[in-house]
């Protein structure tokens, strides 16, 4: 499947006449938890040639390129996403922390670091907690619910474990969450949902009452502590001007 997709971003560098930095997946495959039918989220990072920054009229800097029952193609322009990890934005760091990369460059492997200096412990903590109590508030008021949400509002309170422990970007491996983070007496249960997801057979049921109820309590106290936190200074343009007019230097010498 990766030549597959590296197929398509070639496709993507014709028809767009961009140069793609990097792409990786992001969906349920490199949280590691993909049922046989999983699509692929593959993620890309692309630069345009130095004369398509100078236009006065607005430009679009995303590719959506394809979205169907195997593929789910898009990305950001690389003005884009440095703009966004000026605000430290969560999805960036996820993205170049996948366990499944289908292209690398040396361009972007040379600002892997500094982007990673961009990493802000509050901005990522209140990211994760917003999306579980939105999945709390959402997805978890009816008695059956669809199993696989455990895992993702597992991984989202997991996550602010992790960043109030190391204060750094969390793995995206699910399991590399739960063997650090997650009760003992919760690793059964979990193990054999992921089992029963990735063979394909999990579907809907009663909530787990234990689960739901760690779930919840976690969350709440998450919450507490994250709102007690101050909001962190803004960090200066200079670093992001210069990897974007490095990136731009270079990418179509």
């Amino acid at each position: 499947m990766n030549g597959l997709i590296r197929r398509e971003l070639d496709e993507i560098e014709k028809k767009e006449d961009v140069h793609i930095l990097y792409c990786a997946e992001s969906g349920s495959r490199a949280w590691g938890f993909p049922s046989p039918d999983s699509d692929y989220d593959a993620r890309i990072v692309y630069v345009r040639r130095p004369e398509f920054y100078l236009k006065l009229e607005h430009t679009r800097d995303v590719i959506e390129w394809k979205l169907d029952d195997t593929y789910d193609i898009n990305g950001w322009d690389i003005q884009k996403l440095l703009r966004l990890l000026y605000k430290s934005n969560p999805v960036i760091f996820e993205w170049c922390s996948s366990p499944i990369v289908y292209k690398d460059t040396a361009l972007w492997d040379s600002h892997r670091d500094g982007i990673f200096t961009y990493f802000d412990s509050r901005t990522a903590l209140c990211h994760y907690i917003s999306m579980a109590k939105n999945r709390l508030k959402t997805q978890f008021d009816d008695e059956i619910i669809i199993y696989k949400r455990y895992f993702y509002i597992l991984r989202d309170i997991l996550c602010c474990e992790w960043i109030f422990d190391r204060a750094a970007p969390p793995p995206m491996l699910l399991t590399e969450l739960t063997s650090e983070y997650l009760p003992d007496e919760f690793q059964g249960i979990v193990g054999e949902l992921l089992t029963k997801k990735m063979s394909g057979e999990l579907g809907k049921g009663p909530q787990i009452p234990e689960l739901s109820a760690y779930i919840r309590e976690k969350a709440e106290s998450l919450d507490k502590r994250i709102s007690a936190l101050e909001k962190s200074a803004s960090p200066d343009w200079d670093g992001l001007d210069r990897m974007f007019l490095d990136i731009l230097e270079k990418a179509w010498s």
